[in-house]
C-alpha cells in the first residue's frame, strides 16, 4: 500500500472514530436534555447536575476526539517515515546497480579495446612481414633480372665482337 493511501485509510478511520465519539456525545447529550424535560419538576440543583454531567461528557468526547486526531497524525508521520525511508532505500539499490552496471560496461570496453589492439598489432606484424617478403621477392626478381639481362648483354657483346673479328679477319685475308 503506498502512503497516500495509507494516509487516505489513516484519515478515514480517524474520522470515523471522530464522528463515532462526537455522536456518541451527543446521544449523551440528548439523553440528558430529555431527561432533563422530563424531569422539569425536579429540584434546579439535581438538574444543573445533571447539566454538569453532560458538559463533562461532552469535554470527554472532545478529548477523545482530539487523541484520535493526534494518533491519526502520529500513524501518517510513521508512514510517511516509512514510505521516506523506502525511496531512499529504492535509490541507493538504483544507483549501485547503475554504477555496477557502468563498471562492468567500463571493463568489457577496456577488453574490447585491447583485444582490438592486439588484433591490429597482429595485423600489422603479418603486414609488415607480407611486406617485407614481397619487397625481397621484388629485389630477387629485380636482380635476376638484371643478371640475365647482363648475362645477354654479354653475350651479344661477345657474340658481335666474334662476328666482328671475324669478319675483319676475312677481309685481311
Amino acid at each position: 500500500m503506498n502512503p497516500r493511501e495509507l494516509e487516505k485509510k489513516t484519515d478515514r478511520k480517524a474520522g470515523e472514530q471522530a464522528a463515532e465519539l462526537v455522536t456518541k456525545a451527543q446521544e449523551r447529550v440528548e439523553k440528558v436534555a430529555a431527561e432533563v424535560r422530563e424531569q422539569a419538576a425536579e429540584p434546579l440543583a439535581e438538574v444543573l447536575g445533571r447539566v454538569e454531567m453532560a458538559y463533562a461528557a461532552y469535554m470527554d468526547a472532545e478529548r477523545e476526539v482530539a487523541k484520535a486526531y493526534k494518533a491519526n497524525e502520529q500513524q501518517m508521520e510513521k508512514s510517511y517515515k516509512e514510505a521516506e525511508q523506502q525511496a531512499n532505500s529504492t535509490c541507493e539499490q538504483t544507483i549501485a546497480q547503475a554504477l555496477r552496471v557502468s563498471e562492468g560496461a567500463e571493463q568489457q570496453t577496456e577488453k574490447a579495446y585491447q583485444k582490438a589492439k592486439e588484433q591490429a598489432e597482429e595485423t600489422s606484424r603479418r603486414t609488415k612481414e607480407q611486406i617485407k617478403r614481397t619487397y625481397d621477392e621484388n629485389v630477387r626478381q629485380a636482380l635476376m633480372v638484371r643478371q640475365e639481362t647482363i648475362e645477354q648483354a654479354w653475350a651479344t657483346r661477345t657474340e658481335a665482337i666474334e662476328r666482328a673479328w671475324k669478319i675483319f679477319s676475312k677481309e685481311k685475308k
